[in-house]
């Protein structure tokens, strides 16, 4: 069976996204701190269409990150749109353009139907309303043997620690304070069978990566 991957950037003090979160500032006050170590890549900004980048010791860590997956499951808050029921006059589709990165299906966990967003590129956005479970189901049946990824946020991530669902994380440890905002391990008390595996340093980042025992 394909494992269940997540991956997320953390502060210091345990924030995944900072303060004041709105559709003009996504990741809140400060929160794209987290996000740094990442974007001068050269293997992050190639699946952004971007040319250039750089390559240092955190370019494995993101190749092995994004090898190997067939889908993605995020919650609502990371697809972006605000809270509620969908605007039909203006619709919502997405931070990433009309081209988005993932050129695989993405399911989005939320509480208001929605009809599949088909975008250019091969991503197909597709709005589950049942489940947790019903959402992992869907992404392993699209992802065609390959894994899944797991990209966050906070309340998703929390979910499926939660129910023991995760097979690996890899948390990017990043050397800042928040001082608020949505906080990955609130009401997770225990990462089940999750053991610490790898770690990777750098000065920018560190990389702790745990899977099942």
């Amino acid at each position: 069976m394909s494992k269940l991957r997540f991956r997320i950037s953390m502060s210091l003090d345990g924030f995944v996204a900072g303060p004041n979160q709105t559709l003009q500032e996504p990741l809140g006050v400060g929160g794209e701190r987290l996000h740094e170590w990442v974007f001068p890549l050269e293997a992050w900004r190639r699946p952004h269409g971007m040319e250039g980048g750089i390559a240092n010791e955190s370019t494995p860590v993101m190749e092995e990150e994004l090898a190997n997956i067939g889908a993605t499951i995020m919650g609502r808050n990371m697809f972006g749109g605000g809270p509620g029921p969908w605007n039909t006059a203006d619709p919502w589709n997405g931070w990433w353009g009309d081209t988005p990165p993932f050129s695989h299906p993405v399911f989005v966990l939320t509480h208001h139907a929605r009809v599949p967003l088909v975008m250019q590129g091969g991503t197909t956005f597709t709005f589950v309303t049942d489940a947790i479970e019903s959402a992992l189901d869907q992404a392993r049946r699209a992802a065609g043997g390959k894994d899944v990824a797991l990209a966050g946020g906070a309340r998703a991530a929390q979910q499926y620690l939660k129910a023991g669902l995760v097979d690996e994380a890899q948390l990017h440890l990043v050397p800042t304070l928040l001082g608020g905002g949505e906080r990955l391990f609130d009401d997770v008390n225990a990462l089940g069978d999750l053991a610490l595996v790898k770690t990777v340093a750098t000065p920018n980042v560190v990389h702790l990566k745990f899977a099942r025992k």
